[in-house]
């Protein structure tokens, strides 16, 4: 099988057979997540690339090699579920990819993207899940700060809600600007970030606010690696030392092959390691 490999500083990325990149590293990692996102389920025909209802098989097979890896922790990056018309519906399809996700033996974590709540109300898609009430907020495991940020809000600081946005205006709001900086102050180890709008760049997946935040993670030397969602596509840039590296979406192409999903592992010298599964690539992301 031929195999694309794009190298930027500090990373290796292999597109091709997955998990082979875990086979070469001898160093235990402090811990291991699986990583998932841009599901999109919805009971609904496929429109152009998406494939909205094949999304409950995708996962399974997710959960399966999950349940056989045993991370310590999977992460949903958003999009678990399309939007839909109503909130019985939209709460209906929640419902039955929460089931799926649920199957999972050890803790789930769930980022907020835009078509989780372009219907939903944030926390209507919390009382439908695992989810945290809170939708950005940070947690241990292995040394290691895991934060979860929320990027759903427009830039007058309203929350998404009831259809009451555009997708292309994401931001990151003050108040939660100034919480990620005393996490970040009081992280005593690398960081790793889970979010749903990509951080890396200026386009129309971008937090409008992205340079703010990078900035603060600038300035505390301490993150290691961003990873993101809501592209669709598997990309990667390293700015100012820090990897930002955005996962493949599990809802585009039908049929098991057009699937996609990873194993991430972090070291003590806060490099990582992407196991990418199907249509996710591999990464090997060194400590800038």
């Amino acid at each position: 099988m031929r195999r694309r490999a794009f190298l930027h500083q500090g990373a290796l990325c292999l597109a091709g057979l997955g998990g082979g990149l875990r086979a070469a590293e001898k160093v235990a990692p402090l811990v291991r997540a699986g990583l998932m996102t841009d599901l999109h389920y919805a009971d609904k025909p496929p429109t152009k690339t998406r494939f909205y209802r094949e999304a409950l098989g995708k996962i399974d097979e997710a959960v399966a090699v999950f349940e056989r890896e045993k991370p310590a922790f999977v992460v949903e990056l958003g999009d678990l579920i399309d939007q839909a018309d109503s909130v019985e519906v939209e709460m209906g399809w929640l419902e039955r990819m929460e089931a799926h996700y649920a199957k999972l033996s050890m803790p789930r974590h769930y980022v907020l993207g835009n078509h989780c709540v372009t219907t939903l109300t944030k926390g209507e898609f919390a009382a439908g899940t695992g989810a945290s009430a809170t939708p950005h907020y940070h947690f241990e495991q292995g040394g290691v700060t895991f934060v979860v940020l929320d990027a759903c809000y427009r830039q007058d600081g309203t929350p998404y809600q009831r259809k009451n946005f555009s997708w292309q205006d994401a931001n990151i709001p003050e108040a939660e600007l100034k919480w990620l900086e005393s996490v970040l102050a009081n992280a005593a180890g690398p960081v790793v970030v889970f979010g749903h709008q990509r951080l890396d760049e200026s386009p129309a997946h971008a937090v409008r606010n992205a340079a703010a935040v990078r900035a603060v993670f600038e300035k505390s030397g301490k993150v290691a690696a961003v990873f993101q969602g809501h592209s669709h596509k598997n990309d990667y840039q390293e700015i100012a030392g820090i990897h930002y590296t955005t996962l493949v979406a599990m809802v585009e192409g039908s049929g098991e092959a057009n699937n996609g999903y990873g194993l991430l592992e972090v070291f003590g010298d806060g490099s990582l390691r992407l196991a990418g599964f199907r249509q996710q690539v591999d990464c090997s992301l060194v400590r800038g």
